[in-house]
């Protein structure tokens, strides 16, 4: 990912923003709550969802409210409070004052990596947006495992491909325990006669030629002739081999750029 295409995804991360409606969001195990009655403040109270998604409210007694949406919860309390002849017609106001049942993990190259809430309807994007954008060190893909019905599934997503093209259709959305994981940039290495040693993010199709330009050139004692690639297979085991400037570069290669003798 070049600094320019960089820049472009912070801004589209910044711009997307969140915007799930609160109304959506499902309630679920140790989420905080903060429930009034309108007229009524004896009825008032904070209080957490149990285990088993429920509560406890005063008048009507144990409340299922896991797996519902803020808007079903509030009128499943006011129905109760309806059949129960303790009021006419409540208006049943909740608040998620702290959200720990819907959260995804966002790991990698991003800048506040963590725990997320899921407050309603929240895409890849969004929630990357959540956690400050990717790093400069970032990949341009992401993983991401989705769990669903008890099954993992992996899928890798090409932000950049995406920004380009515009086509959102790998804009997922997130659901509890998802996990979205920031690759880290592919490197490749150089030293030797080069202006500037050490190591480098690797370009897409990148050749040799390409890396001795990012490298600075060569230096005044420096050849292009019996340059080396020192590569690592499968199995670990490196191999190393003549380099010619069309040789395209893969990750972690080690580029020696070796002294002229004339």
């Amino acid at each position: 990912m070049t600094k320019i295409m960089m820049a472009i995804l912070v801004l589209v991360l910044g711009l997307w923003g969140v915007s799930a409606s609160a109304e959506d969001t499902q309630l679920g195990p140790s989420d905080v709550l903060k429930i009034s009655v309108y007229g009524n403040p004896d009825l008032s109270l904070e209080t957490r969802v149990s285990q088993t998604g429920s509560i406890t409210f005063p008048l009507v007694g144990e409340v299922k409210v896991g797996g519902l949406a803020i808007a079903d919860a509030e009128k499943k309390i006011a129905g109760l409070l309806v059949s129960g002849g303790f009021v006419l017609k409540p208006q049943v106001n909740i608040l998620v004052t702290s959200q720990n049942s819907q959260l995804v993990s966002v790991l990698g190259q991003v800048a506040k990596p963590g725990r997320y809430p899921i407050d309603g309807k929240h895409s890849l994007i969004d929630i990357l947006a959540l956690a400050g954008g990717v790093m400069p060190d970032g990949g341009d893909t992401v993983l991401l495992i989705r769990n669903r019905n008890g099954h993992s599934k992996k899928e890798v997503v090409n932000l950049v491909d995406m920004v380009r093209s515009g086509d959102l259709k790998m804009d997922l959305d997130l659901k509890t325990d998802d996990v979205v994981f920031v690759e880290r940039a592919p490197k490749f290495y150089i030293y030797g006669e080069v202006q500037k040693p050490g190591s480098y993010r690797l370009e897409p199709n990148m050749t040799v030629q390409q890396v001795l330009s990012v490298g600075g050139g060569l230096t005044a004692r420096g050849t292009e002739r019996g340059m080396r690639i020192k590569r690592r297979d499968a199995d670990g085991k490196v191999h190393e081999f003549k380099a010619k400037e069309e040789d395209l570069v893969q990750t972690n290669d080690v580029i020696q750029v070796q002294e002229s003798w004339f």
